[in-house]
């Protein structure tokens, strides 16, 4: 279509400039039938002026003959309004007097307005009269005021259009200022913003969001690639021992014990690298709204009992006391909510000092799992819930078979299941508390 091709500018223009030409054009019709109709009233009062003065002359004519005196009056009458004619018949039509106006304006067709009406009004079959006015000089104005109409119209809608134009290019200056932020946008430039307090009050709200959106492109670029650079790390240990401890092995010729030793050995790195990459794989089927928990009735009070039995060894060797208290039913998959709270339950006995405690607090819509430890900073609280993301630099070696992913797969379970997540840290207690909706209680 025409109007897909033209510009918001362009259209714009059109737009008052169509506007402008049927305003004018209205007003011009309402000016041209007013003044009409006042030309209309001006003449019915001449000639009705007129008509008085004609039947008080001819009041008593009751024939031609009788006529003959006043002629002369007439026609002195006559030429001192030579836009005017008279034209006087009998009640049978036969004309007594007769005299047309001359034709005031020449250079096309007369036109006229007629007036008739009885010589006596008490006897309306008598003689009767009839007036003819001239109206060509009428006509000939209101001719000219509608090409003055159609001239200002034309005259109008231009000059509108190129205002409107000018207009229209000044008020879309921010929009070409966001195109050309928006052109400039790449990998390597993410930090350019819109000054949004010089935009237009109705752009603010747009430049604002589009800010908002290149914030949040900025940070997700960010860490993409701190990702990939995480990726990368937590990779080349394991295939850096698995390379290395392959070629020790294959240097020279061993014992079978010790080819097994070797296989074992690689094994379980493998297995490590497996369960990384199926992490990673379930973290992308998340990230795609592809995670979709089966939903059931679940006490989660027996599920979290189950887990503190399964756990108790573990506890045990470190002193470790497990607690739960409280209920809490909700509607959810089992072995996903389970992976959570195992998560969970790992990451607190791995950083529990010894002689510590584990509690697990059930409460209607919220199940927390705290155990006393070292302060988190506020500001890395958030992050705990990135991939690969460790609070303590310090612990990102050696850490076997925890690759950082945990808490990140508990975010997107617990989102798919429509709650949160969040670690509160605070009077030397790490608190991780998860949201459940209502519509997930029961």
């Amino acid at each position: 279509m025409l109007s897909a091709r033209l510009s918001l500018g362009v259209r714009l223009s059109l737009l008052f400039a169509a506007c402008t030409a049927a305003v004018s054009l209205l007003a011009g019709i309402v000016f041209s039938r007013a003044s009409e109709a006042h030309f209309v009233e001006l003449d019915l009062q001449v000639m009705s002026a007129k008509l008085a003065i004609f039947r008080d002359t001819l009041g008593d004519v009751a024939s031609p003959a009788q006529l003959q005196p006043h002629v002369a009056q007439l026609r002195q009458e006559l030429e001192r309004h030579p836009d005017l004619g008279l034209r006087l018949a009998g009640a049978d039509g036969q004309a007594w007097f007769e005299q047309m106006p001359a034709m005031v304006m020449p250079g096309g067709p007369p036109a006229f307005r007629e007036l008739q009406a009885p010589l006596d009004a008490q006897l309306p079959n008598g003689p009767q009269l009839t007036l003819v006015l001239d109206i060509t000089h009428h006509q000939h104005f209101l001719q000219r005021m509608q090409q003055l109409i159609w001239l200002t119209m034309s005259l109008s809608a231009l000059a509108t259009a190129l205002l409107g134009a000018w207009a229209a290019r000044s008020s879309l200056r921010p929009l070409r200022r966001m195109s050309e932020v928006a052109a400039k946008v790449s990998a390597h430039s993410l930090t350019t913003r819109l000054d949004a307090s010089q935009m237009p009050q109705e752009l603010r709200g747009l430049a604002a969001e589009l800010n908002a959106m290149l914030a949040r492109l900025e940070e997700a670029f960010q860490r993409l690639s701190a990702f990939s650079a995480d990726i990368a790390h937590e990779l080349r240990t394991p295939l850096t021992g698995l390379l290395t401890q392959t070629q020790v092995v294959l240097s020279r010729s061993r014992g079978l014990e010790d080819y097994r030793e070797a296989l074992h050995g690689n094994l379980e790195e493998l297995e490590r690298l497996t369960a990384m990459v199926n992490d990673m794989l379930f973290l992308a089927k998340a990230d795609h709204g592809l995670l979709t928990p089966n939903s059931q009735p679940l006490e989660l009070a027996a599920e979290v009992d189950e887990l503190l039995e399964f756990y108790g060894p573990l506890a045990e060797e470190k002193a470790i006391r497990l607690e739960r208290g409280g209920e809490l039913r909700v509607q959810g998959d089992r072995a996903l909510l389970r992976r959570v709270l195992a998560n969970l339950l790992d990451n607190a006995l791995r950083f529990t000092a010894e002689g510590g405690i584990v509690r697990v607090r059930l409460e209607p819509g919220r199940l927390s799992v705290e155990n006393p430890g070292r302060e988190i900073p506020a500001e890395r609280l958030a992050r705990l819930f990135d991939r690969f993301y460790r609070a303590d630099p310090a612990r990102r070696e050696g850490q076997g078979e925890h690759a950082g992913l945990g808490l990140a797969i508990c975010r997107s379970i617990v989102r798919a299941h429509g709650g949160e997540i969040r670690c509160e840290s605070a009077d030397g207690w790490t608190r991780f508390v998860i949201e459940f909706p209502k519509s997930h209680s029961l």
